[in-house]
């Protein structure tokens, strides 16, 4: 799906974000690609687009976006950070063999946490491994 550059810097302003090229062809990224990218996938994918773009400007971008509340950090792996432009509340599936990230519906707020009377909760995640149904498929071809 193509979103429309004019409205994503109308989106940009209106959250009193100055609309760069850079900031605009990157949130409207995440808004095309629904698939939790990192700063690395980003980069790679728009730089072609915008010879010009750094990976710093990626990463700083999106720390913005996350201050303005535009963008989510995904934190499934120690070692990898994504973001998610879906702001309402899903879960997430990590497939450990393509390594793909499903959104999923559920409840997060549905989920007691009486143990923890007292303290201040900023944020809830649920996040699933396992394996997904093609990556399943291909697995039972390659036994065959």
């Amino acid at each position: 799906m193509k979103i429309s550059l004019e409205e994503t810097a109308k989106e940009l302003s209106e959250r009193n974000i100055r609309p760069s090229i850079q900031r605009v062809r990157i949130l409207a990224y995440m808004k095309e690609n629904l698939c939790h990218p990192t700063v690395e996938k980003i980069y790679n994918d728009l730089h072609p687009e915008i010879p010009s773009l750094s990976k710093t400007t990626v990463y700083n971008t999106l720390n913005l976006f996350l201050a303005a509340g535009l963008v989510r950090m995904l934190n499934i792996e120690e070692n990898e950070i994504r973001y998610d432009i879906v702001m309402k509340t899903h879960g997430h599936f990590k497939c450990e063999s393509c390594g793909e990230i499903f959104n999923f519906r559920i409840n997060i707020d549905d989920f007691p946490a009486d143990d923890l009377n007292g303290f201040t909760i900023k944020d809830r995640d649920v996040y699933f491994k396992g394996v997904c149904p093609k990556c399943r498929k291909e697995k039972v071809k390659e036994a065959e």
